[in-house]
C-alpha cells in the first residue's frame, strides 16, 4: 500500500477500466475488455507522472487481477506492465 495519501482502487465498468485514486483523484488506470471466451484482456496501464514512483501501478494491477480471479476469468496480459507483474508475482500468475 502506498504511504502517501488515501489510496483506493475502484472499477469503472462503463469505461472498462480499473482506477487507482489518491485522495479521491484518479492517479492511474488499467483498461480491460472481457471477451466471450472467459478471458479479460488488459491492453494498457497508466499512472500519471506526478504519482509515479509510489508503487501505485503494482497496487492497481494486483487488485485488478484479484477481482478477475474472483470472477473466474483468465487474463490476457497484452500490457507489458501486467505481463511483468505476473512474472514477478507467481501467486497471481494462476489467472494467466
Amino acid at each position: 500500500m502506498s504511504s502517501e495519501g488515501n489510496v483506493q482502487v475502484r472499477r469503472d465498468s462503463v469505461a472498462g477500466r480499473f482506477e487507482i485514486l489518491v485522495d479521491d483523484v484518479v492517479a492511474g488506470y488499467a483498461d480491460y475488455s472481457d471477451g466471450t471466451d472467459g478471458v479479460r484482456e488488459f491492453p494498457h496501464t497508466v499512472v500519471a507522472s506526478e504519482f509515479g514512483g509510489r508503487g501505485l501501478a503494482g497496487e492497481l494491477v494486483g487488485e485488478a487481477l484479484r477481482v478477475t480471479r474472483d470472477e473466474n476469468l483468465r487474463v490476457r496480459p497484452t500490457c507489458s506492465f501486467v505481463a511483468g507483474y505476473l512474472e514477478k508475482h507467481p501467486e497471481a500468475a494462476d489467472v494467466a
